[in-house]
């Protein structure tokens, strides 16, 4: 009985080739689909793209494995993904204007501090989902804002505004009014201290 079930665990139902040629094409196939969903769906994941990525595994798993439930067979379709994936990662390493075409370049959300309203609608992103991934930068409003940025990773890159001179003006005058009150409490403690 177990070296009949060892039998059944380790022996392949399709051939080698065909196994690795799958796997690669769902790859390939999956990679397309994503680039075409645009960054959204890498950026941030929302309950909806959970879903629609947990149901998309499950969906090419047959394609990959076929008929084939060996573990042999899902070890090789693991061993496939990783190798060939290390393989697509050097190759874009290697030749990244190769990488720039396939990724596309960063799309500006905000400029001047302006929301680029044509940019969130191409790109499917809210000014919510725009504000959550400025306050988990530090920002508390898109009024902060000077840019942000869309990575082709899907990650937000944000620029704060910097202060006109008349509020540069206006701060360096409160600090030096805080220095001066500073130092009128020092001179009020030692004329205390000597009045005693």
């Amino acid at each position: 009985m177990i070296p009949s079930m060892l039998a059944d665990m380790f022996r392949l139902d399709m051939p080698v080739v065909e196994k690795v040629l799958r796997t690669i094409v769902v790859y390939l196939l999956l990679l397309g689909l994503l680039r075409l969903a645009g960054r959204r769906e890498l950026a941030q994941l929302n309950p909806f793209d959970l879903v629609l990525l947990l149901m998309l595994s499950n969906t090419v798993q047959n394609a990959i494995i076929g008929d084939d439930n060996s573990l042999l067979g899902g070890a090789l379709g693991a061993v496939v993904l990783i190798g060939f994936n290390q393989l697509v990662v050097r190759f874009f390493y290697r030749h990244q204007a190769a990488e720039r075409s396939l990724e596309g370049e960063e799309e500006i959300l905000i400029q001047n501090g302006r929301l680029n309203e044509g940019q969130l609608k191409k790109e499917l992103i809210t000014r919510h989902q725009l504000l959550v991934a400025a306050r988990a930068q530090g920002f508390d409003t898109l009024d902060e804002v000077e840019s942000a940025d869309i990575n082709s990773a899907g990650s937000f890159i944000f620029t704060r505004k910097r202060p006109t001179e008349d509020e540069q003006r206006q701060q360096e005058l409160l600090d030096r009014l805080d220095r001066l009150a500073g130092e009128m409490a020092e001179i009020r403690a030692a004329l205390a201290r000597l009045g005693r």
